[in-house]
């Protein structure tokens, strides 16, 4: 994130569970929001993740209790090796 731009005021807003910053007065009014804290599944979907870390300690769980999940998880973390390695 860049650097606050000192003395402007902010507008605080929430929607669908993030909560947004703005600049109040112009000529920063013009900037588009950005996130700055709410909800951990919320946020992270606002920052195009697909699951938040709660979610995914959840998914590892369930994994362990079931096979056929735990299949695809083996394949999920092959694949991931393979193409991190690749980079």
């Amino acid at each position: 994130m860049a650097k606050m731009i000192p003395g402007q005021a902010l507008i605080y807003e929430r929607a669908n569970g993030v909560v947004y910053a703005r600049y109040r007065d112009a000529p920063w009014n013009i900037m588009p929001r950005w996130a700055i804290g709410g909800d951990p599944g919320a946020l992270a979907r606002e920052q195009g993740d697909l699951l938040d870390y709660g979610e995914w300690k959840e998914l590892c769980e369930i994994a362990s209790t079931n096979p056929t999940l735990m299949k695809q998880m083996d394949k999920l973390i092959t694949t991931y090796y393979i193409i991190k390695d690749s980079k």
